[in-house]
Formats: structure tokens, C-alpha cells, sequence
């Protein structure tokens, strides 16, 4: 089950779901629209090692906004800072950001009960489009859970993405015993 505005607003009341910041809004019938944060990054490397922690460079959009161009993959960030602790999120590109041309995840889309952090977005584009700081970039959708949980992601001991940040966070795959 999908919850409704309504019942984002009481899971919020309750300390269960939280976005900071929060507009009113930005709340839609059964989903939240997020925003793109300030930072972007990409890998310094042309070839990315799976294996091998692979380094980005970071930078802010300017006010005059950003041309994002093909064939390179862009890490964004959402604005919003956001908390789970009873149900499972999804992220969602907006229609009109897809109606640019702007993919906002390649694999990522679904969170974990119990992931508190900013979104990192794996960004590509299929022609030059220019984006901006603030912009309506997805849309969060959260998923009731039938049953306990027995490992919160905010608790796991392997959990690879628990750091509170404001910029893109690169790969941690290199993390994994393979």
C-alpha cells in the first residue's frame, strides 16, 4: 500500500517519516516532490574500477544553472534531508524532469526502513540540458511494511550510506567482499 497525503502528514506527526526542510506544498496526493540540491559531482577517473574506490570531484551549480551533457554520469544530491523509520521509500523522477531528458537514478530508486540521509542521485541526460539549484527533481513515495524488522538500515553495522551529508556520495561498492 501506497500512503496518501493524509497519512505522510500523520506518519510525519508521529516521527516515523521526516523531511527537513518540509513545504506543504510539495506534498502531493500520495507522494512528496524533492528537490535538486546545490552540489553535483562527477568521477575523476574514465574508467571506473567496481573493485577500487573510485574518486569524484565535486562542485556547486551556479546561480545560471548547469549544462548537464551526455554520456557522463552526474551524482546529485536532493535538497531534503529525509528519515524512514516505519516504511520503505521510493524515489521517482517527476514526469517533466523525464520530459527533459533527465534519468535521476540508473538502480537506486528504493530506499530502506531506517535510511536517514540526503538522496544521491545518479543523474544522465540523452541530450545537453541545463539544470538548476531548487529545482522539482523526483518524487518521494512511501510503502507500508507487513511485519517487524529486525535490522533497521540506520543500525546495520555494514550500512554503507549512514553519514549525514549535503553533497553526492560516490559508489562505496569497493566496501563489499567480492
Amino acid at each position: 500500500m501506497i500512503l496518501t497525503d493524509k497519512q505522510i502528514l500523520e506518519e510525519m506527526e508521529k516521527g516515523t517519516i521526516v523531511v527537513e526542510p518540509f513545504n506543504r506544498n510539495c506534498l502531493g496526493t500520495n507522494s512528496y516532490d524533492v528537490h535538486l540540491g546545490k552540489y553535483l559531482a562527477t568521477y575523476k577517473d574514465g574508467v571506473l574500477d567496481a573493485r577500487k574506490h573510485n574518486q569524484i570531484e565535486v562542485f556547486e551549480i551556479p546561480e545560471e544553472g548547469f549544462v548537464l551533457q551526455p554520456n557522463t554520469l552526474y551524482l546529485g544530491v536532493t535538497h531534503e534531508y529525509t528519515e524512514s523509520h516505519a516504511h520503505v521509500p521510493f524515489l521517482e523522477g517527476k514526469s517533466s524532469v523525464g520530459r527533459l531528458g533527465i534519468d535521476i537514478h540508473a538502480t537506486a530508486g528504493k530506499g530502506d526502513v531506517g535510511f536517514c540521509n540526503t538522496w544521491t542521485l545518479e543523474i544522465s541526460v540523452t541530450m545537453p540540458v541545463r539544470i538548476y539549484f531548487g529545482m522539482p527533481i523526483g518524487q518521494l513515495i512511501y510503502f507500508e511494511v507487513k511485519g517487524g524488522i529486525e535490522n533497521m538500515y540506520n543500525a546495520k553495522a555494514n550500512a554503507k550510506y549512514n553519514e549525514r551529508t549535503a553533497v553526492p556520495v560516490e559508489s562505496m561498492m569497493w566496501k563489499n567482499k567480492f
